[in-house]
């Protein structure tokens, strides 16, 4: 994805809707070009297109959800994977943020291994860079492309690695970090018995909302990497905690 491209994912994220013609004065650049953009934003799922105007999607699909904040979420990413060795073996859940921590580790580091829950993710780096995949089967959700249930939790079981990266979908002080989908919560809870180290990767509208079931206790949060946007009151509490708090530029 160009500059551009996040440019556009930024205005469709403030207006829900925009103009082609309005696309191209703020962008300075021609509508054929604007056009172009959004085909290619259209079939990698992050948007709809309309007669002379496009929309963000609006589903559970993951690339939907990664088109929220993208430019915001990218940097995070960035700041996250620092924190890997070449050759280390992680666990990695399926938010959208955590698949852009999984391409940045595809591209910047070497003979990482990546244990996931996402079918996602696994085809999202599959090209991309030297990297192993390993992942953990289950029942398949068709629309967020993870794998939860009983046999997700018995394959996780077979592996004891230092750090989980995942998402969250709200926080507050009284419920912790929560999600919306509870076979998803749970297998990010059973993927963090096998991590000594839990590792929230998130924008920071995600602590200015609260999910609808519980995800993980604070408590068994190591560090968190968001950005700028983080209420301080929040990032105070979550410093009193104990946990190490990241926030990318």
């Amino acid at each position: 994805m160009n500059k551009r491209q996040s440019q556009i994912l930024d205005l469709l994220n403030e207006n829900k809707k925009v103009e082609v013609t309005k696309l191209s004065e703020l962008l300075q650049v021609s509508q054929v070009t604007i056009r172009k953009d959004l085909d290619a934003l259209e079939s990698s799922g992050m948007l709809i297109r309309a007669h002379g105007y496009a929309v963000l999607n609006d589903s559970d699909d993951i690339n939907t959800r990664m088109a929220y904040h993208y430019a915001s979420k990218q940097r995070i990413a960035k700041q996250a994977v620092q924190s890997i060795e070449d050759g280390e073996t992680i666990m990695i859940e399926s938010g959208s943020c955590c698949a852009l921590v999984a391409l940045e580790i595809a591209a910047a580091k070497k003979d990482v291994t990546l244990i996931t829950n996402s079918a996602f993710i696994a085809d999202y780096v599959r090209k991309t860079g030297a990297i192993n995949i390993i992942l953990l089967g289950g029942e398949y959700q068709k629309e967020s492309q993870v794998m939860v249930g009983p046999m997700t939790r018995r394959c996780a079981e077979a592996f004891y690695v230092d750090k989980l990266f995942i998402g969250t979908d709200g926080f507050t002080k009284e419920t912790g970090f929560t999600g919306n989908d509870y076979m998803r919560s749970e297998a990010v809870r059973d993927m963090a018995k096998q991590a000594s180290r839990v590792i929230v990767v998130s924008d920071s509208a995600k602590f200015h909302q609260k999910g609808v079931v519980s995800l993980m206790d604070t408590k068994r949060i190591d560090s968190v990497y968001t950005d700028q946007g983080i209420p301080a009151e929040i990032e105070s509490y979550l410093q009193q905690q104990g946990i190490t708090v990241y926030k990318s530029i």
